[in-house]
């Protein structure tokens, strides 16, 4: 059964990622990564336009599925994150999260949960995201 998760990240990690055909999640860990299956719809919500000194953005910013089972490890000198091939669609729109009618959202303090940095999306909300990033 195909899962539909929701990472947070800024945007320009999500860039490099998506030039890359890879996902990373949590500043590099692999718990996040191991929640995935291959098939599994991954959607990026990024809160910020960059890590420590970016402006707001709260926009969706890619959009993909999980390629294979294979996590892996990165060599960048002195930082070591896990990673995991992903398959981006092309010619996604960057789509602000208020803009889209979510259940995630629909509550007060929803936030506060993508602290976590990866939370599962219902098929509904998934589909929802997935036409407004869509949309021509």
């Amino acid at each position: 059964m195909t899962s539909h998760w929701l990472g947070v990240v800024c945007r320009d990690h999500v860039r490099r990622g998506v030039r890359l055909g890879i996902a990373q999640l949590g500043h590099g860990k692999r718990t996040g990564l191991a929640r995935l299956a291959p098939g599994d719809h991954l959607v990026y919500y990024s809160p910020r336009t960059s890590l420590r000194d970016g402006a707001p953005l709260q926009a969706f910013t890619a959009l993909g599925t999980v390629a294979d089972a294979e996590i892996w490890q990165a060599d960048e000198g002195d930082f070591h994150p896990w990673r995991r091939r992903i398959d981006y669609l092309p010619d996604v729109i960057e789509t602000p999260i208020r803009s889209v009618r979510l259940d995630l959202t629909a509550h007060p303090g929803w936030g506060v949960q993508l602290r976590r940095g990866l939370v599962q999306l219902t098929g509904a909300d998934f589909a929802r995201v997935h036409d407004a990033m869509r949309a021509a």
